[in-house]
């Protein structure tokens, strides 16, 4: 079997250099990054600069435009599909067109996703979430999960999903996220996870447990749902809005479906047992690792915005009064003023370049003034090489990626290293199939 991907939300490419990094014959089919309501699609042209563009099977240039305008049968073939989504309203209701068939609410990814598997029936799939994804909505918890496990149940697809803190298994920054493997029925990695337990899946034998070792674990939940295995439908017919009844399944799991989702698992026909495990805790790699010293004079907190730093990262309780009159406390922890450099950095989020409570900042080591990190720092807080997003190509020139985009890129980032961890273990996966 070869060794194609697709890159879904591609970002700047880091499922692609995870799986490249390894050196084991990776070759990207297609990808799609799109970041909607900008003019400039600056994630995108990073993308083009390092890897270079892909066409469709109509010889087209579809990467760079909205993922829901590409019609998904002209997407290449690939052995994995991969991609990094938001954490959505994942819930459905009828058409307006028909009682049969689903429509989910406008610009949820998902339903992207499902589309593409529905087309092209990929025979892996490797996918990376928010950690509360198992948890959402807060009103009807675990539903939303529920309807991508019942999702890809439906098309034939077995899923083995794990909460990672990519501090844990040796990165710099402590980033939890959800990352989900589905494979079809007809693999021979299926037929070789037949006859195993659940729980020797989740602990033992399955991917995410061979890339993610765990020490133990502390509790078990086993649960199940119904659905209509939809997977020999033909693909014209599924993706025809109104002419499916099995997508009924889906909807009644929006208003009914709740399940206590613990951040291992493993779905295989509809029955899902799941797990909280104890990783094995390999040494990260600290802040005082990756932090330059003596940076430019730009990057330093000025003295008299000193006083505010302090304030928007200390302890607070604030008596406030909500819009019904209600009045409440709003309160919130102290969060670490500097940073310390003796531990891995904290989750990255697309705000790092901004005056913001999530920001991180640090003692110079050569000076020992407080600042934010540069932009190569928080490319290697995602396990990028330095300066990865620097460059772009625009109308086949290189233009250099604004500052605040360049860390709004690495905040959407995954970190690469944990890709190029499962990596490892899908290399020998594909390296049995026919």
């Amino acid at each position: 079997m070869e060794k194609t991907m697709v890159e879904l939300f591609a970002g700047v490419g880091g499922f692609r250099l995870g799986l490249e990094r390894l050196n084991s014959g990776w070759k990207t089919s297609w990808f799609s990054q799109w970041e909607p309501g900008k003019k400039k699609q600056w994630a995108h042209d990073c993308y083009v600069y390092h890897f270079g563009d892909e066409t469709d099977l109509d010889g087209k240039h579809t990467t760079g435009i909205d993922i829901s305008e590409v019609d998904k049968r002209k997407i290449p073939d690939h052995t994995l599909l991969t991609g990094g989504f938001p954490c959505q309203d994942y819930s459905v209701a009828h058409s307006l067109s028909s009682s049969k068939g689903i429509e989910g609410k406008k610009g949820v990814l998902w339903w992207q996703i499902r589309d593409v598997l529905i087309a092209k029936r990929p025979p892996f799939v490797l996918l990376e979430n928010v950690d509360r994804l198992l948890k959402s909505p807060a009103s009807q918890r675990g539903r939303d999960f529920g309807i991508i496990l019942a999702s890809f149940a439906q098309l034939g697809y077995r899923v083995e999903w794990r909460v990672i803190n990519a501090a844990e298994y040796g990165a710099s920054q402590r980033r939890r996220r959800t990352f989900i493997f589905a494979y079809n029925e007809s693999t021979e990695y299926a037929k070789k996870m037949d006859g195993l337990e659940p729980s020797e899946v989740i602990t033992e034998s399955g991917l995410m447990a061979k890339a993610f070792p765990i020490s133990g674990y502390k509790d078990i939940e086993i649960g199940a749902f119904g659905y209509t295995n939809v997977s020999d439908v033909d693909i014209d017919t599924m993706l025809s809005v109104g002419t499916v009844d099995s997508d009924n399944d889906l909807i009644k799991m929006t208003s009914d479906f709740k399940f206590g989702f613990l951040d291992a698992g493993y779905m295989i026909g509809g029955q899902i047992t799941t797990m909280k495990v104890i990783p094995i805790q390999i040494e990260p790699i600290l802040l005082n690792k990756i932090v330059q010293s003596g940076v430019d004079d730009s990057y330093y907190i000025r003295q008299e915005d000193m006083a505010s730093w302090t304030y928007m990262k200390g302890a607070k309780k604030i008596p406030r009064t909500s819009a019904s009159g209600h009045s409440y406390i709003f309160s919130e922890g102290p969060i670490a003023f500097p940073d310390p450099l003796d531990r891995p950095g904290r989750t990255m989020l697309t705000s790092e370049s901004t005056k913001n409570r999530s920001t991180h900042v640090v003692a110079d080591p050569a000076n020992g003034r407080l600042r934010l990190l540069t932009e190569t720092e928080a490319e290697r807080l995602q396990g990028f090489d330095d300066d990865w997003t620097k460059n772009c190509l625009v109308d086949g020139e290189v233009v250099e990626m604004p500052k605040r985009m360049r860390y709004f890129c690495m905040g959407n980032a995954l970190v690469v290293p944990m890709i190029t961890r499962m990596g490892k273990i899908v290399d020998t996966i594909i390296s049995t199939e026919i």
